[in-house]
This record gives C-alpha cells, sequence and structure tokens, in this order.
C-alpha cells in the first residue's frame, strides 16, 4: 500500500479494542510517525505533576502538525471520543493541506473485549489502565461522519492490519474524507 501524500490517520476507538496495536502496525506498515496521545499524557504527569484533561491533545495536535509539515504520515492514535476532538484532528490536517482518514476501531464481542481489558499489561509506566467498569461507562460518541470502521474480533493483529490496508486502499480510490 503506497499512497503518494502525507496523511493524518486518525484512530479512535475504546480502550482494549486493539487500537494502539493496529496503530502501531499501521505506523511501522507505512513508515508514519505513530503519535499516542497516552504517551503524551502520562508524560504530562511524570514530567509537571500535572492534573491532565485537554492538554494531552492539544500537544498531540502541535506534534502531528510539525510532522505534517516535515511531509511525514501521522498515525494519531487516541480514544478520541467526541465530536469536538475529531474536529479538531480534521482542522490540524486541513490546516497543514493534509488529508486525513478517520478510523474507528472496535471489538464486537463483548467477553473477548472485557478479556482483553482485564489481561492487558501497561507499556507506559506509571499508566492507569482503565477497568472494564471504568470503559463502559466512558462517554463515548457515536461518529456523525465518514470513518472506516474496522472490528479487531477474532482477528490476529496482523489479520487486522491487513483488513485495515484494504479499507484503507478501496478509500484512497475515492478521495480524501474531508
Amino acid at each position: 500500500m503506497s499512497l503518494s501524500t502525507n496523511i493524518l490517520y486518525i484512530m479512535s476507538g475504546l480502550p482494549g479494542t486493539g487500537k494502539t496495536t493496529l496503530s502501531e502496525l499501521l505506523s511501522q506498515h507505512l513508515q508514519a510517525f505513530h503519535l499516542r496521545v497516552d504517551t503524551i499524557e502520562q508524560a504530562l504527569r511524570d514530567l509537571c505533576n500535572y492534573k491532565v484533561e485537554g492538554e494531552g491533545y492539544r500537544l498531540a495536535y502541535r506534534i502531528a502538525a510539525d510532522n505534517l509539515k516535515l511531509g511525514h504520515s501521522v498515525i494519531a492514535d487516541s480514544v478520541n471520543p467526541w465530536p469536538l476532538t475529531r474536529k479538531e484532528w480534521h482542522d490540524v490536517a486541513i490546516s497543514n493541506g493534509c488529508d486525513f482518514i478517520d478510523i474507528e476501531v472496535s471489538c464486537s464481542d463483548k467477553d473477548e473485549h472485557r478479556h482483553r481489558v482485564e489481561d492487558r499489561s501497561v507499556d507506559i509506566p506509571g499508566l492507569i489502565l482503565p477497568s472494564w467498569e471504568d470503559i463502559c461507562n466512558r462517554d463515548y460518541l457515536e461518529w456523525e461522519s465518514n470513518v472506516l470502521k474496522i472490528n479487531t474480533f477474532d482477528q490476529s493483529p496482523s489479520q487486522s492490519l491487513e483488513t485495515l490496508s484494504i479499507l484503507i486502499r478501496e478509500h484512497s480510490g475515492t478521495g480524501p474524507m474531508h
């Protein structure tokens, strides 16, 4: 899969769906910059002893813009739960003359999703992962715009990457998402 321009790939989805694993694989596949909001937010907590609210996203927008300006594609990895954050990601791409592709990662099987949440380990020192109850009660709004949807249930990470690659290739033939 080879795209000719730098693109902002905006990943979203609840914790435990496979979003970060898929984001990392896509980043390697495309040789794109991987930008993880969890890493930024935990760094703010650790380095600044700061209660993080929207600052992690706002810092991520700036880092994404810097990399898009340099001609790099960027994989933005975050829960991205509301129309506001989704619009702000779109604005980052548009203000830098780039296309964007919205991608929502889900796991349709509730038992499998819960199993993933309860069995995963922390890969960012100091990060406190949300519990299954936290995720079930999370404020996550449905998408109102065009979004590529990938369900990672019953697929290995490499199978999910292949499925997503096909969706992106099919989409790239129809023009940008915005």
